[in-house]
């Protein structure tokens, strides 16, 4: 019933801190929950200072480099609208600034400011969202929801999010 009524909670602030969230301690955040999106799996270091709508999310792109979700070290300020995506580490003692999207490891002891934006062109993009359920990993497609059978994309997402 407790997990229910805190669900609704982070519900009515925009909110949402998925299972398997490891957090050392509470983080302080400065301007309540409003915004704040911790995906699951994620980890989060004690005396973490975390501003309104930030997004602390995983990266399930089976291909990808950085498959998982972000661990952050203590003492960590991170500024309001900033994004750390997928399996990174952000070191012990560091700032990230305002609206940053962190995609990449971070050392201990650094600042992490925005800098001007880059266009990439690409000739075909097939954006893919996985999720994990009772049936296995599921993506969405025009609308429906399809089981991933391929045994090299499932056993990746399986390696990332520790599943068996």
């Amino acid at each position: 019933m407790l997990r229910r009524a805190y669900s609704q909670y982070l519900q009515r602030q925009g909110s949402y801190i998925g299972e398997g969230t490891t957090l050392k301690n509470t983080p302080i955040f400065p301007h309540g929950l409003h915004g704040i999106f911790i995906s699951g799996y994620a980890k989060i270091g004690e005396n973490c200072i975390i501003y309104q709508n930030v997004t602390i999310g995983s990266n399930t792109i089976p291909d990808s480099k950085r498959i998982g979700a972000p661990t952050i070290g203590d003492n960590v300020m991170i500024g309001a609208g900033a994004t750390l995506i997928g399996g990174i580490s952000i070191g012990n003692n560091c700032r990230i600034g305002a609206n940053c999207t962190v995609a990449e490891d971070i050392p201990d002891n650094c600042v992490v400011v925005t800098g001007k934006p880059r266009v990439i062109q690409k000739k075909r993009i097939e954006n893919r969202y996985y999720t994990s359920t009772n049936q296995g990993w599921i993506y969405i497609e025009d609308g429906a929801r399809i089981i991933e059978h391929d045994m090299q994309i499932n056993a990746a997402l399986n390696k990332a999010f520790g599943k068996t």
